[in-house]
């Protein structure tokens, strides 16, 4: 049984973690609309809500609600896993990541409403939030350790500046075009 539920686990963090991605690029692409004509943002905009709808509610959200029961039951049936520091950074840090889904999800209610106050280069450094959580997750589990921390949070805060360089760098990029 802990192996069928270790495979919903796997199946679904890959589910959440798709909608988490896209759905912010969607936010992205929302908030870039309003840069163009009325006429254009109200299709785009009517647009965007049902495809950020649908995504929301039929994968992301849906998907980070299996991650979570196939988890619980893979500790309740190794109850073990909870004794391991390992586990304690672990579920802090997708503590961190259920935090950051319904931030999204409260975008998401802003952009169908037309009061989001994120900007389009915000939302793109929101995104990378996803990743850094994203790998913190993986290589806690993967590595099994509670991470030495001076290494750990150096590497991800690194790791962080690389993506919002790279992010500013895309921007200029997408200025001169």
């Amino acid at each position: 049984m802990y192996l069928y539920a270790k495979a919903i686990h796997i199946i679904f963090v890959i589910c959440w973690m798709a909608g988490l991605f896209y759905m912010v690029r969607l936010f992205i692409y929302h908030t870039e609309a309003k840069l163009k004509s009325k006429v254009a943002y109200d299709v785009l905009h009517e647009e965007y809500q049902r495809n950020e709808r649908l995504l929301w509610w039929v994968i992301a959200t849906p998907s980070m609600y299996l991650t979570i029961i196939a988890g619980a039951i893979m500790l309740y049936l190794n109850p073990a896993w909870l004794q391991q520091p390992w586990m304690h950074v672990k579920l802090i840090l997708v503590l961190g990541l259920i935090i950051y889904h319904f931030i999204c999800q409260r975008i998401l209610f802003r952009l169908s409403d037309e009061t989001n106050r994120w900007t389009s280069i915000q939302l793109r450094l929101w995104n990378e939030l996803a990743t850094v959580l994203l790998f913190a997750i993986v290589f806690v589990v993967v590595l099994k350790s509670a991470v030495n921390w001076i290494y750990g949070v150096i590497g991800l805060v690194l790791f962080a500046v690389i993506l919002m360089m790279a992010v500013k760098l895309y921007k200029r990029i997408r200025e001169r075009k």
